[in-house]
């Protein structure tokens, strides 16, 4: 296999959300991730056979509730490089499958912990989901309308960019470190702080005196009228990021926008007049006329396309964005290489659970103990 994480075991203790996203990130990019779903639970095959999340994975149903059960994870980690879990502080311990125990058992373990609040601090024990762990980090404050209230963008900022996809990383750059030097540790992914993370541009503009507390106000946030979304004649929308001189100056060519107010890009006083005035020119025009108009110029546009259209657009379909596993048009592993290849994704089942037993050295008795 050319895979770049090819040779690369990974245990994942099931899980939903960001745990998942970081398995199929390692597993689209070669690693072998050994699923432990629980019986009928959150995570199951049975459950979850659709998700994408769950692509490209070697699954096995354990009830770590059993002995036995606990005793066969304990084996499996013992052959692998990393763990992933996304439980509580505390679970894993009560169930005998702590980072203490698993590695002692391997020293060479990484053991990836994804919570929402981190491993320590007052809040560890508190439930919660994305949205709480963007508003304590400052990164839901960011967005949203001016004058609004804070719009959440669904669950991309905490749950995968600084959960998800910041766990991959860890886990990774602890095992480059364990093939190194000989030693695991246990990776601490804390949603709050990769939220906090993502958005380190912002603090340095805030920083710098050129990003404002106040929603809706700023360069990137829906404040300047040359960066933005705007309506169309036929209900749609189109998106504009016409930040520097030259690809506002083709904006201005465009829309023929020769009056000296629009002269004056970067002044923020000006910005709600202008903003005002593209919005009632937008809606002069289909998306498709805005398209066809803005065609051959370097704007930075791009129509706001739904999931459908999303699909069958011309340069995703060129660069294969997208693919259907299963009956499930979902998108393809990202990102791309020039001599490694991804993983072709498949949807997860659990016909090879003997096999994977087998591989992680459990005799034939053990096996059909762990299979009945």
């Amino acid at each position: 296999m050319n895979a770049p994480l090819h040779g690369i075991r990974i245990v994942e203790i099931a899980s939903i959300g960001p745990g998942p996203f970081c398995g199929m990130m390692l597993a689209d990019h070669g690693a072998e991730v050994i699923r432990i779903a629980r019986p009928g639970g959150a995570g199951s095959v049975t459950v979850e056979a659709t998700d994408p999340l769950l692509r490209s994975r070697r699954t096995i149903t354990l009830d770590l509730k059993k002995p036995e059960a606990v005793g066969a994870v304990r084996k499996i980690a013992a052959t692998a490089d990393g763990l992933i879990e996304g439980f509580r502080p505390g679970v894993m311990e009560r169930l005998g499958l702590g980072p203490d125990l698993l590695i002692g058992d391997n020293p060479k373990l990484v053991y990836g912990r994804m919570t929402g609040w981190g491993q320590t601090g007052p809040l560890a024990q508190a439930p919660g989901h994305d949205i709480n762990y963007i508003a304590l980090s400052g990164a839901l404050h960011a967005y949203g309308p001016a004058g609004g209230k804070p719009a959440f963008p669904i669950n991309m900022v905490g749950d995968f960019g600084g959960g998800g996809m910041m766990l991959a990383f860890g886990m990774l750059s602890a095992i480059l470190g364990a093939k190194a030097t000989g030693r695991g540790q246990v990776v601490d992914c804390a949603m709050t702080e990769g939220s906090a993370v993502l958005m380190s541009m912002i603090w340095g503009f805030r920083g710098a005196g050129r990003w404002s507390d106040a929603r809706g106000t700023n360069l990137l946030d829906g404040g300047a009228h040359f960066y933005d979304t705007y309506e169309t004649a036929d209900g749609k929308w189109v998106s504009i990021g016409a930040i520097e001189p030259q690809f506002y100056a083709a904006l201005r060519q465009v829309m023929a926008l020769d009056g000296d107010e629009w002269a004056a890009q970067f002044d923020p006083r000006q910005w709600p007049v202008l903003k005002a005035r593209l919005t009632e020119m937008f809606k002069t025009r289909s998306r498709d006329q805005w398209c066809a108009a803005f065609e051959g110029h370097e704007v930075c546009f791009a129509p706001v396309l739904g999931f459908d259209e999303a699909v069958a657009d011309p340069h995703n379909v060129a660069r294969g964005a997208f693919i259907d596993v299963g009956g499930i048009v979902q998108p393809a592993p990202a990102p791309r290489y020039s001599i490694s290849e991804a993983v072709p994704p498949a949807m997860a089942d659990e016909s090879d659970s003997a096999a994977i037993l087998a591989d992680c050295g459990f005799t034939p008795d053990e096996i059909a103990v762990l299979t009945a």
